[in-house]
């Protein structure tokens, strides 16, 4: 049986000597065997394990969750690779189509066009059109409200609107990164006030007087009740612990913030 050391196992998958070590120590990935010297080898069994680590690592799941998977008497490799392929393809589709609206922006950008239609404030949600969407927000926060947020985001030029979703997205990757943090964390919370001074742009009620605690606090219940809101820009598909996160980390913002 050829083998590989732990040094070269890390050269050829990427994966650092401290992580594998890591991995071992969890029982996520143990080497074959060890020599009389404890050096870890690696065969061909492990080398495939490593893969399907990195295909769950890519999908963003937890090492807790990817032991489960791996040591489930019923675990089966082909049937774990196929489901890998069709979620990368669901990937590479949406990133092709990602790419597409990025070429658009930038000729936007470039000749400094605003927004002409409502439609193009619903983009990117992929299993509704901008439409059945918008509608669907209607019956939660009535037409007014709808409405007179739609009109200030009409205001803004492509770029600018861009500009915002951006700023939004990369609050949710730093939020993200920290989901596993205490959601009253004074990190977590400066992040959140961040989050909920581009709502407001978004709502059309930067200001406004008004804190609107109750809507935001109710905001975070529909990331937890609504899947498509974190499956969209960021994210790229339903988050639902990251989303609990949220709750807690916006209701205790709005509890000790905006009241």
């Amino acid at each position: 049986m050829k083998t590989f050391t732990v040094k070269k196992l890390a050269e050829i998958s990427g994966v650092s000597v401290r992580t594998l070590h890591y991995y071992d120590q969890i029982g996520l990935l143990r080497p074959a065997l060890r020599t009389e010297k404890k050096y870890r080898l690696y065969g061909n069994d492990e080398l495939l394990r490593l893969q399907q680590i990195l295909f769950y690592r890519e999908m963003d799941f937890p090492l807790k969750d990817i032991v489960e998977i791996l040591e489930n008497p019923e675990y089966n490799m082909l049937k774990a690779l196929m489901q890998h392929k069709e979620a990368l393809l669901t990937r590479k589709k949406r990133i092709s189509t990602l790419v597409k609206t990025i070429d658009t922006t930038i000729k936007n950008f470039k000749k400094g066009e605003t927004m002409k239609n409502v439609e193009e404030l619903y983009k990117g949600f992929p299993s509704e059109s901008g439409t059945t969407y918008r509608q669907e927000v209607i019956e939660k926060y009535g037409k007014e409200t709808v409405e007179q947020s739609e009109i200030e985001l009409l205001k803004l030029s492509k770029r600018d609107y861009e500009a915002l979703k951006q700023e939004m997205e990369s609050i949710f990757t730093d939020l993200f990164d920290r989901r596993n943090n205490n959601p009253e964390d004074d990190h977590v919370q400066q992040l959140i006030a961040q989050h909920y001074q581009v709502i407001r742009k978004f709502w059309g009620t930067s200001n406004s007087a008004d804190t609107q605690a109750c809507a935001y606090a109710g905001l975070s219940d529909l990331y937890v009740s609504d899947e498509r809101y974190l499956a969209n820009g960021s994210m790229g598909k339903p988050q639902p612990e990251f989303a609990v996160f949220l709750q807690k980390a916006m209701k205790y913002f709005a509890d000790i913030r905006l009241r």
